[in-house]
């Protein structure tokens, strides 16, 4: 009862949804890139994640909310009030669980992540927005990974005059 209680406080809390048939195999069809720094900046187009790796950034634009959750976990800084990804955070590890992995995937210009979390030797892989994916992957200090596919893609070499305010 108590684990049927925490999967719906998962789905509850941040939206994830279990992953459907072959979803998590999306991540790894071809060879992954773990992402080696995660920055939150703002442009005028709004907060957005930069997620580097060999030299690269993948630019992900994310709501307010999700940019301050992530900028927090990244700083230590401890918010008044719980954020979503802190209270998703909270259940998890009083129940004993952890995210283990995020795998970033991009399709028809929209971004995927599927967050893996291990939970009394059981894992389980959930769908998940992108942003919620990596708040939740920084908080636990679990490895997100993309296809080399999407960085050499979606990758973009940061101009030095072109650099945006750090958030």
């Amino acid at each position: 009862m108590k684990r049927l209680a925490v999967w719906l406080a998962l789905t509850a809390v941040v939206g994830v949804t279990l992953s459907l048939p072959g979803s998590s195999s999306r991540a790894q069809q071809v060879p992954q890139v773990e992402i080696k720094d995660v920055e939150v900046r703002l442009s005028d187009h709004g907060p957005v994640v930069l997620l580097s790796a060999e030299e690269k950034v993948i630019p992900i634009f994310v709501d307010p909310t999700v940019a301050g959750s992530i900028q927090a976990a990244l700083t230590g800084q401890k918010l008044r009030r719980p954020l979503s990804h802190d209270l998703m955070r909270s259940i998890l590890e009083k129940f004993g669980g952890k995210v283990t992995k995020v795998a970033i995937t991009l399709k028809d210009g929209t971004y995927y992540a599927d967050l893996t979390v291990t939970m009394k030797g059981a894992s389980e892989t959930f769908d998940s927005r992108s942003s919620d994916a990596i708040a939740l992957a920084i908080h636990f200090k679990a490895p997100i990974l993309v296809g080399k596919d999407l960085l050499d893609s979606a990758g973009k070499q940061l101009q030095p005059e072109k650099r945006i305010q750090t958030l």
